[in-house]
């Protein structure tokens, strides 16, 4: 496969980059090197919040484009690229039709940190694994002070399955994402990874043709759909499969690693 057209790589972070244990692979940082010389761009795209991508991959900080919260936010070094918002009066009423749901974790998700309620202290323990900025307070009711992207849904057993039935309807005003097997997002109606790749595709310059993206469940299906290079995770979801051009090997086998090895060579 010729790769040499290619001038931005974009990656998803859960079940791509990291591995089963939320880590990027010590060979990656030797392998962003030469992507750096070869003068290609690269950028993490996640649901996850910035503070905790950023944590992920500190040592290219001031280099790279973090795209965090399914695309409602998007930072290249210090200089803030685009921010999608939603008023906290409309999260708060998205987080009562959800609030009777057995089991749930709920985190209100605003730009200075996450929020949790006391109430459930044993979901801080998951929570944590993938927000880094975090308060633990009475009531989000009471949460006021912030600038707000998102409200997250966690199910230990499945978001698809207990969680979007509950807020399926609210898709005519939000965006709702199934962003993992456990986790549902609701967000501004244009805050998705596919309208933040557009954005930074311009920005740069950069053409869909000259694009790489790298992905595994369907909050990535919109930003493989604006690549060239579109490569499914072998854990991927279905539907990510069905939508991807090309296949890689799983996360735990460093698939994002053994393409982009390719890459700059």
């Amino acid at each position: 496969m010729d790769f040499s057209k290619v001038k931005l790589v974009v990656t998803d972070m859960d079940g791509t980059l990291l591995n089963s244990k939320h880590e990027v692979s010590d060979r990656f940082f030797e392998i962003y090197k030469g992507l750096k010389e070869k003068n290609i761009h690269f950028a993490a795209a996640s649901g996850r919040q910035y503070h905790s991508i950023v944590s992920k991959l500190l040592p290219l900080k001031q280099e790279i484009t973090i795209i965090a919260e399914n695309g409602a936010f998007a930072m290249h070094g210090e200089k803030e690229l685009f921010t999608y918002t939603l008023p906290i009066e409309r999260l708060l009423s998205t987080i009562d039709f959800a609030r009777d749901i057995e089991g749930i974790g709920i985190i209100l998700c605003g730009k200075k940190c996450a929020y949790i309620e006391k109430s459930n202290p044993e979901f801080a323990t998951v929570f944590s694994q993938f927000y880094s900025n975090y308060k633990i307070v009475e009531s989000l009711n009471d949460v006021k002070d912030d600038t707000f992207f998102k409200v997250a849904f966690y199910h230990p057993e499945c978001s698809e399955t207990y969680i979007l039935p509950k807020v399926a309807h609210l898709s005519n005003e939000m965006q709702v994402t199934v962003s993992g097997k456990n986790w549902l997002d609701v967000s501004n109606s244009d805050a998705n990874k596919g309208n933040a790749l557009t954005k930074l595709q311009q920005k740069l310059g950069v053409t869909q043709e000259e694009t790489m993206v790298f992905g595994d469940y369907n909050n990535d299906l919109k930003m493989l759909a604006k690549a060239t290079y579109s490569f499914a995770m072998e854990n991927a979801h279905p539907n990510v499969k069905q939508i991807a051009k090309y296949k890689t090997l799983s996360n735990e086998d460093r698939g994002v690693d053994y393409i982009l090895e390719q890459v700059i060579l």
